[in-house]
């Protein structure tokens, strides 16, 4: 009985042959993600934007038009309701209130009077607007730090080419996955970036187990055509890359639709991250070795993979 196979057991799938069109659909990819951002902006969280949320569960399923005309009587500026997974489940989002923390605790207070009594209140978050603006920067400084970590890393440990390049395919998931989320109007916050984060992760450590096979075979083949070595080099790692992004898919796509609404948007972001890092590994990563000029360095023919090619000589 044979096995079934995702990947064939040696495949030559031509990437290099196809980079301009990679290339073509990346900067299409990258640009439209930048234009959505601008023309639309994000949909930003409590945790940016400062305010009050509160996740009630009410006695009666169907209430939310007449708890959104209840709350906007109140006086307490922008009021948005939205029902969180079932019809009885609300979520409420009031803006930050002037008078600081005993203002936030008085609007809460008001809010349970208005709704009255047979609520449960699940959670009640209330976030300043300096703390949110610190939070915000936070963030971007996070992402941006890690991409400098990682072009730290990979420029010591492989060459500037590969260093450059992996920080190019980075960037262009990291600024894909902020424009999905601006053109979908999906919840931008803390936890989002730490999914941006994870994705970085995931994506760099695909880049350089592909990477690190390119290395070995410029030592071990000193006249094959870089395109060719190459090319030949992603094959070899494609089953591997392939694998291990469908079993991390599996388990992402199961918290999507079972892990709560809490945690829906991390889980579509990682979706997207995991799916979109391994096409910018294989796709445009590895092409972008060539364009950036990788040659083959004269003390490479020391390395360890010399030796193996002589005995086997």
């Amino acid at each position: 009985m044979s096995r079934f196979k995702f990947i064939p057991e040696n495949p030559n799938v031509n990437f290099l042959g196809r980079r301009i069109i990679f290339f073509v659909f990346s900067a299409i990819l990258v640009l439209s993600s930048i234009g959505v951002f601008s023309a639309k902006g994000m949909n930003y969280g409590i945790d940016f934007t400062g305010g009050i949320m509160i996740e009630i569960k009410t006695d009666v399923p169907g209430r939310i038009g007449e708890m959104r005309k209840t709350l906007k009587n109140l006086g307490l500026g922008s009021v948005e309701l939205q029902e969180f997974g079932a019809s009885d489940d609300i979520l409420i989002r009031l803006q930050a209130q002037k008078g600081g923390e005993k203002a936030q605790q008085s609007a809460v207070k008001m809010v349970k009077e208005a709704l009255g009594s047979g609520n449960e209140y699940r959670r009640t978050e209330l976030v300043g607007p300096k703390v949110s603006d610190e939070l915000f920067w936070n963030g971007v400084y996070a992402v941006l730090s890690a991409i400098l970590a990682i072009l730290f890393y990979i420029w010591i440990r492989f060459e500037w080419q590969f260093g450059l390049g992996a920080v190019i395919a980075l960037s262009h998931d990291v600024i894909s996955t902020i424009g999905i989320f601006s053109l979908l109007g999906l919840e931008f916050n803390l936890s989002t970036v730490a999914a941006v984060l994870t994705i970085a992760g995931y994506s760099i450590n695909d880049t350089v187990v592909v990477f690190d096979r390119v290395r070995e075979n410029l030592r071990k083949y000193k006249t094959k055509p870089m395109d060719q070595l190459l090319n030949e080099s992603a094959n070899e790692t494609l089953s591997r890359t392939v694998m291990t992004s469908l079993t991390t898919l599996l388990a992402l796509v199961a918290l999507y639709f079972f892990g709560g609404e809490i945690i829906r948007d991390f889980a579509f972001a990682m979706i997207w991250g995991v799916i979109i890092g391994t096409y910018s590994s294989v796709c445009l990563a590895v092409p972008l070795l060539l364009r950036l000029g990788l040659h083959r360095r004269s003390n490479d023919d020391e390395g360890p993979s010399s030796t193996i090619e002589q005995t086997s000589l």
